[in-house]
């Protein structure tokens, strides 16, 4: 890209208001939506997922949605792909400016870092599952078994006992789509330059607005939509299945938990998740931070959009 392109991006916690404002801000600006959201990839999980509505896709174009289906694995280096494809189509054909929505915080690394993928920032839920993985009697074989169908170099590479280094092998290429071994060193700059604003709420406030969300999806038919995928065809261990809401309702589906007890589990961990984003949000460089409560919510980030 010979000229400079701006790219707005509008992220946060999950819950934390960031759909109306990018609609306001859309509408108010001539902008059309990127969403930036690692589940919405994925056909036919809308409920679990926040997914825009039609209403809202009425309002303003949106993009980056319906990418593949549930039984596909997909990466952030895919995602990275499509959406500077779509930057450059936006820009040189229309003249459009996109804002890129949502809470992924790898692929908005991806995104705007210009150094290699090698640099994904830490998956606290993957590496939790895979030191309990490795602590089990055999657990350790099993991990390196899972890096070699990954990437056989690394596996070759790290002795058994180095669980650390195995576990963040398999959590660099899971993320990324490319093995641990051929993460490059670093790339050429995009010409892309990018404003980040990043909704700041209270975190009470936070958490009732998730606890709230997650019984809306429940009444709005999260269970039924689980239950479609799987008859489709869609495995349990699937990658898209493994997504907050979509793990939990699997195991009210099986007979282990109550749909109460999933509830709970789906509130507990996306409050989790959101606490996460907002550690990642505040280390990361150029990100500047907004309330988005109140009238002037819009306008407070246009103004670090700008």
């Amino acid at each position: 890209m010979d000229e400079k392109i701006i790219c707005r991006v509008l992220t946060g916690p999950t819950a934390s208001g960031k759909t109306e404002i990018s609609l306001r801000l859309a509408e108010s600006h001539g902008l059309e939506i990127a969403c930036m959201d690692s589940m919405q990839v994925y056909r036919g999980m809308n409920i679990g997922t926040a997914k825009p509505t039609q209403e809202e896709r009425n309002r303003v174009p949106h993009h980056l949605l319906d990418l593949c289906d549930p039984c596909e694995s997909f990466s952030a280096a895919m995602y990275r792909n499509l959406a500077e494809q779509l930057i450059r189509e936006k820009w040189e054909r229309e003249g459009k400016e996109l804002l890129f929505v949502g809470g992924t915080g790898l692929y908005l690394s991806a995104l705007t870092q210009p150094m290699g993928m090698g640099s994904v920032p830490a998956d606290d839920g993957l590496r939790s599952e895979l030191r309990e993985l490795a602590e089990r009697e055999g657990g350790k074989e099993k991990l390196h078994e899972l890096l070699e169908r990954l990437d056989p170099e690394t596996a070759q590479r790290l002795p058994l006992n180095d669980v650390r280094r195995t576990i963040r092998a398999i959590e660099v290429s899971r993320a990324t789509g490319i093995p641990f071994s051929r993460q490059p060193v670093r790339e050429e700059a995009t010409g892309i330059e990018w404003k980040i604003a990043a909704t700041d709420l209270p975190r009470e406030i936070l958490y009732d607005r998730i606890n709230r969300r997650a019984g809306q999806m429940i009444e709005k038919g999260l269970k039924e939509e689980v239950m479609g995928l799987l008859e489709s065809g869609v495995s349990p261990e699937a990658q898209s299945m493994q997504a907050i809401g979509y793990k939990e309702m699997i195991l009210h589906l099986e007979g282990e938990w109550s749909l109460d007890k999933a509830l709970e589990e789906i509130r507990k961990g996306t409050r989790h998740y959101a606490k996460r984003q907002e550690t990642y949000l505040r280390r990361e460089e150029g990100v500047r931070r907004f309330s988005p409560l109140g009238k002037d919510a819009a306008e407070q980030a246009w103004e670090i959009l700008q």
